[in-house]
């Protein structure tokens, strides 16, 4: 009885453990440059917005708790395009004084809001 309950909880421990790899692969694809750009031309929830103060240098050092990889100037182009396609999220942006030539990243989080990184 004791080998199978010892089998037992290894194998939902070993579950879990690959349920947390998933959910963390899928983190990364949603905010791959093609997901996330595809996701802001209609995105219309709630978002939050973190101020880069030395953007220069967060391209090349990024803190530790910036945990949005700095986008190339291509993909910060890319990412402006997608929200200036979606004008509700434009005057969303512009309400909160942000100008889009101003956000140089775009995170989204499990729960559907989406973190602007502004420089």
């Amino acid at each position: 009885m004791n080998r199978v309950t010892n089998f037992t909880m290894a194998a939902i421990i070993s579950s879990f453990a690959f349920a947390g790899a998933s959910y963390a692969e899928d983190s990364v694809v949603m905010n791959g440059g093609p997901q996330i750009e595809k996701t802001l031309t209609t995105f219309n929830k709630a978002f939050d917005v973190k101020y880069l103060n030395d953007y220069q240098n967060q391209k090349d050092q990024p803190d530790a708790q910036d945990t949005a990889i700095p986008r190339s100037e291509d993909g910060v182009k890319n990412i402006q395009a997608s929200i200036r396609e979606n004008k509700r999220l434009v005057e969303k942006l512009a309400a909160k004084d942000i100008k889009v030539d101003d956000v140089v990243n775009a995170q989204q989080a499990a729960d559907g809001s989406i973190t602007f990184f502004i420089r």
